[in-house]
């Protein structure tokens, strides 16, 4: 085919891609809302559930629904769904809990990123009021706790802006509804004198990034399938463009990958082993996650597992960069013993203590360790390749999605070497160089203990990421400083930096 009627091809192929909307609010949600009316003798609450697509790909694979409207197995999730609201779902009135009689439970599919479906659930609910005077009800919303989302209660006359969950205003994505609670005071005929809410304080996952819309784009255009060699050689470029957007995005290490790559002098060869060691740790951390969603359903929530992996990581980084510090302190205390050992061969990712902080595959597993965590977008992918009975082409487009963020990454942070390398030249380069193997170790103990904090604090620990990141740092202090010794091997060639950024 021409250039141009390949061009012609790829824009026919963009323009005739219509896709569903991925869930403005993530693809991790499951989003709560109330509407309450009261009179003299009763309070009627109508409740409404819009699960995204993870959630809702969780509780279909976990009870056998198949989406049909007459699908009977989705009729009897949506009836279980009475008890799971009834049990969540509190009504007191002056402090005595009222019974919550359901009505009739509906529940629907609506359509989602890349064919992924959307659970919809609705009832209503009604409880009698006590006939005496009543000076205070309560309602408080404790269905499906810790799980991010919308989240709001809303008392008549009052009226709430997104259709009963159908639809989210975009100027509401930043910063979603977060209602768990409300008071309210009725005069004697049940109008509402007086009200009050209270928030869940739970953080919701950030809403209306254009890294939602990407994933929405990347799902539907892996749901037309593998029949049309454009459409494939088409999709699995943007999911390598779009991989590599979203390595540009907060939170992808890339201070810590360029640090620790300058900390063990790399060079550019070195490049493509830690492309694909990234591109390995990204796809096998999506298909980890996968595994765990489908083996574990009802016990695993996949925006709680991000906290741990987080967690395990900062462990992991702090440890490097504690043992990186520990060389270097006791080089300059001069406890470290030569051994001499005379290989006769290159070593280019050992130096001297204090010279090289850091082994390449130090670095190695650094990267790997502080970008395993996968992302929505390639793990919405991945489930909408399974809901499409097409595994191995999914797989592929989550490969080249980790490739586009490897790339990047690696890009960046080999850049940098030879921005350090090309500073070589400068006057005070060598006084600079003295001390950069403590400021590379310094800053790696610092990224890994900060991961800690945020990891404990986001995890069912609750703990202050402050607190837990100074704990850390102490630790790696006293790790450090503690009496021992360190291994020098000599090799007959030792690689510091040359302009080129190459072995000498």
């Amino acid at each position: 085919m021409r250039p141009g009627l390949f061009l012609c091809a790829l824009v026919m192929a963009l323009l005739s891609a219509v896709p569903a909307s991925a869930h403005p609010l993530g693809n991790f949600t499951i989003n709560h809302l109330a509407k309450v009316r009261t009179s003299a003798r009763a309070i009627a609450i109508k409740y409404v559930l819009d699960i995204a697509e993870i959630p809702s790909f969780q509780i279909m694979h976990e009870r056998g629904i198949d989406g049909s409207r007459r699908d009977p197995a989705l009729a009897r999730w949506a009836q279980d769904e009475i008890g799971v609201v009834t049990t969540g779902l509190h009504v007191t009135a002056d402090g005595h809990l009222l019974e919550l009689r359901p009505g009739a439970a509906r529940a629907i599919t609506r359509p989602g990123a890349g064919g992924l479906p959307l659970l919809y659930w609705t009832d209503e609910f009604r409880a009698a009021l006590p006939s005496a005077a009543i000076g205070r009800i309560e309602i408080v919303d404790g269905v499906y706790p810790g799980r991010i989302g919308w989240k709001d209660i809303v008392v008549a006359p009052d009226t709430e802006p997104t259709h009963e969950l159908r639809s989210y205003p975009n100027a509401l994505l930043g910063s979603p509804r977060d209602v768990a609670g409300v008071a309210l005071r009725l005069s004697r005929d049940g109008r509402v004198i007086a009200r009050s809410v209270t928030s869940d304080q739970i953080v919701p996952t950030p809403a209306g990034s254009a890294s939602l819309v990407r994933s929405s784009a990347l799902s539907d255009m892996l749901a037309k399938g593998a029949a049309n060699p454009w459409i494939v050689l088409l999709t699995l470029a943007m999911a390598i463009g779009l991989g590599a957007l979203h390595a540009l995005e907060p939170g992808h290490g890339k201070t810590l990958l360029a640090v620790s790559l300058v900390g063990a002098r790399a060079t550019s060869k070195q490049a493509l082993v830690l492309a694909v060691a990234l591109t390995f740790a990204h796809t096998a951390g999506v298909l980890a996650l996968g595994v765990l969603m489908l083996a574990a359903a009802q016990w695993i929530v996949p925006e709680n597992v991000y906290p741990w992996v987080t967690f395990a990581s900062g462990a992991i980084v702090a440890a490097l960069g504690a043992n990186a510090l520990s060389r270097y302190v006791k080089s300059r205390r001069g406890e470290a013993h030569d051994h001499g050992h005379d290989h006769g061969h290159e070593h280019r990712h050992e130096a001297p203590a204090g010279d090289a902080p850091l082994s390449f595959k130090s670095v190695v597993l650094v990267a790997m360790t502080g970008n395993i965590a996968p992302c929505p977008a390639a793990l919405v992918v991945l489930l909408a390749a399974l809901t499409l009975h097409q595994l191995a082409y999914g797989l592929v487009v989550v490969v080249a999605f980790s490739i586009g963020l490897a790339a990047v990454l690696t890009g960046l942070g080999i850049a940098l070497v030879h921005g350090a390398a090309w500073a070589s030249n400068w006057r005070g380069f060598d006084a600079l160089i003295r001390y950069g193997p403590l400021v590379t170790a310094c800053v790696i103990s610092v990224i890994g203990a900060g991961m800690l904090g945020q990891g404990a604090a986001a995890s069912s620990l609750h703990a202050p990421v402050l607190i837990v990141a100074l704990l850390a740092l102490a630790a790696v202090a006293g790790y450090a400083f503690s009496p021992g010794h360190v291994h020098v091997h000599r090799s007959t060639k030792v690689d510091l930096y040359n302009v080129g950024g190459e072995a000498s």
